[in-house]
């Protein structure tokens, strides 16, 4: 027995938003890879580091936090070192991840 007897033309249209975060996630995650100026790591990182201050790549990410979860462009975290969970900002790529905001 099929999940839905109609085909997917048939279904009705979607109109709410299922996430309602979504319409401001997308607008902040378009102006944060929108600042990128350079798919160069070592200058895309300079930059954003005058702009923001702290940041992390994959890797000091992996280091510092455990990943709880993430819709982009947000990642929810704990930091390692006191327990504390919080909220980080990230672009695409190069990818780095900043803002650091603890709940």
């Amino acid at each position: 027995m099929a999940l839905w007897p109609k085909p997917v033309s048939q279904w009705p249209p979607i109109t709410e938003l299922i996430d309602p975060t979504e319409e401001n996630r997308r607008k902040r995650l378009a102006v944060i890879n929108g600042a990128v100026e350079s798919q160069d790591a070592i200058a895309e990182r300079q930059r954003l580091e005058s702009r923001v201050g702290q940041i992390w790549d994959t890797a000091q990410l992996s280091d510092d936090f455990e990943v709880l979860g993430f819709m982009a462009p947000y990642v929810v975290v704990r930091r390692k070192s006191d327990g504390r969970k919080g909220s980080l900002e990230f672009q695409h790529t190069p990818r780095f991840y900043f803002n650091f905001v603890a709940d």
